[in-house]
């Protein structure tokens, strides 16, 4: 129920946003604009649903996280420009409100719905892939916006011409520059829910940000200083390691899921051959394969049998490292009484 009531107050402030954007450039600005802007949103979902393939979150809670962008962090940013300009006397364009104000409010704005959703979602936000598919998701639509925002200024001010640097700029070299910093703090959100410490998670929601608003400081000095040094010297540099970071965590994530059901198959929950259909890439391409084939219901099935292998795997997990809270063994009863319903249905569709 809340997460019905979260959609629809976050999609009517989506419309609240738009209406705002067309009142400032025209609807025709803003189709053009936002038909260009889905071209990098169009890059950043599909990349933070390949990361998300081994476990995937809840879509209702990715879609939350992309209308949290969207939507509040966007209108929290636009709030406090407002105030800025009536209330201080720093300008818009200056280089202080560039690196130091933007970065603060649009990383906090972006950020907060991690906080929210680690409490909320927190069966299934428990490691730092999860953390950084949701920080993905809220930061492309954040970046959507405010891609309408640029592009439609281009246009009005510079015509095709400028809208076209500017799309390269932004759609192209850097469609996951906002991705790149609040997965800061998505990571570190994601390390601490783990152990689910209130005490835990705060702190190192404090710490990613802190590393977010300083990536998106940089960034923002690039302007200033030169767009292809900094992004060439610096902003890459950390994007590819970022790469190499996501891909050892999906690794690593892979690796502990068989580890762990290997400990289940031994304990006779699972057959040797189940292990592997449900704990490896290729067993997983198989029974899918097979489901796809069977047709009728064992397509969910199998998509329900992947879940829970996946979530028991990663609720052991946390009961060999200590990691467990008080919830955690009656989840893992839960899900091996799922399971076995699942494998039940499978088995009577042959």
């Amino acid at each position: 129920m809340w997460t019905i009531i979260g959609l629809v107050l976050l999609t009517q402030l989506l419309v609240v946003v738009f209406a705002y954007l067309v009142l400032a450039f025209g609807a025709g600005l803003v189709a053009v604009s936002a038909l260009l802007a889905l071209v990098p949103l169009a890059i950043v979902v599909l990349t933070a649903t390949w990361i998300d393939a081994w476990e995937p979150e809840p879509w209702a809670a990715k879609v939350f996280a992309f209308l949290w962008g969207a939507a509040a962090a966007i209108t929290i940013a636009l709030l406090f420009d407002v105030g800025q300009r009536f209330l201080t006397a720093i300008p818009e364009s200056s280089i202080l409100s560039a690196t130091v104000r933007a970065p603060i409010v649009e990383e906090s704005a972006k950020g907060a719905v991690l906080l929210i959703l680690v409490f909320a979602a927190r069966r299934t936000f428990d490691g730092p892939i999860d953390g950084i598919v949701y920080a993905a998701f809220t930061a492309g639509g954040f970046a959507f916006v405010e891609n309408i925002q640029y592009f439609g200024t281009a246009l009005h001010s510079g015509g095709p011409g400028e809208a076209a640097t500017v799309f390269v700029l932004r759609a192209l070299f850097s469609p996951f520059a906002h991705v790149l910093f609040t997965s800061c703090t998505g990571l570190a959100v994601g390390l601490a829910a783990r152990r689910r410490g209130v005490g835990r998670i705060v702190g190192a929601f404090v710490a990613g940000l802190a590393v977010a608003i300083v990536l998106h400081s940089v960034w923002n000095v690039a302007g200033y200083l030169g767009f292809w040094g900094v992004y060439l010297f610096f902003e890459f540099p950390i994007f590819v390691a970022a790469v190499v970071t996501v891909v050892l965590l999906r690794v690593r994530e892979q690796h502990l899921t068989r580890d762990r059901l290997d400990e289940y198959g031994m304990a006779g929950w699972f057959a040797p051959d189940e292990v592997v259909l449900y704990g490896t890439r290729a067993g997983r391409r198989r029974v899918r394969a097979w489901a796809r084939a069977r047709g009728g219901e064992a397509p969910a099935i199998v998509r329900s049998m992947v879940r829970d292998t996946t979530r028991l795997a990663m609720d052991r997990q946390r009961l060999v490292t200590g990691a467990a809270d008080v919830d955690t063994p009656a989840e893992e009863a839960a899900l091996l009484a799922e399971i076995s319903a699942s494998r039940s249905r499978l088995y009577g569709l042959g």
